[in-house]
């Protein structure tokens, strides 16, 4: 597991191949076994390949999106606001599982924050996104994880450059 987290770097150009059926099971599977607060799995995940709505997709925030037109799939993560007050981070958590396991599929992808966002018109996102998709007012999306077959390639960051200051550790005595 340690590898696919090394090995995992946001990819934002990607080759014009399908994902596999196989890669595809694989994926949603993942997602699935993402653990959640209380089991509750308040997520509803939309697996989009269709190139019109991929391209839609692509601008439904005003930057850094345009790529998931270019991606053979795009994962839309939602989560149901009524169902659990942890809906955002058990839909963050199973994005996480997505890119890992893309990671070890030898695919690329990157998040694309949508909840919190909005279009160039100033309109929310989230609506945007509830609209091309067809999804219901009680639905929250967190964000769309765009996947493809990489056609750039990034090599792992170096240990060394990790911020070790970040870990604190609090020992017995």
């Amino acid at each position: 597991m340690l590898d696919a987290i090394r090995l995992r770097r946001s990819v934002r150009r990607y080759k014009d191949m399908p994902v596999e059926p196989a890669a595809l099971e694989q994926l949603q599977e993942a997602m699935l076994r993402a653990p959640s607060s209380r089991n509750l799995k308040p997520w509803r995940f939309v697996f989009v390949t269709n190139r019109a709505i991929l391209g839609r997709l692509a601008h439904a925030k005003a930057q850094y999106a345009d790529f998931i037109a270019e991606a053979a799939l795009a994962v839309a993560v939602c989560g149901n606001t009524v169902e659990s007050d942890c809906w955002i981070e058990d839909c963050a958590i199973a994005a996480t599982m997505l890119q890992l396991e893309a990671t070890d599929l030898g695919l690329g992808s990157c998040w694309v924050q949508i909840r919190g966002r909005a279009d160039e018109q100033g309109r929310s996102a989230e609506e945007r996104v509830r609209e091309i998709l067809g999804l219901g007012e009680g639905l929250g999306v967190l964000c769309v994880v765009a996947v493809g077959h990489p056609s750039e390639s990034k090599p792992p960051r170096d240990r060394e450059s990790l911020d070790w200051t970040k870990i604190e550790s609090r020992t017995s005595s």
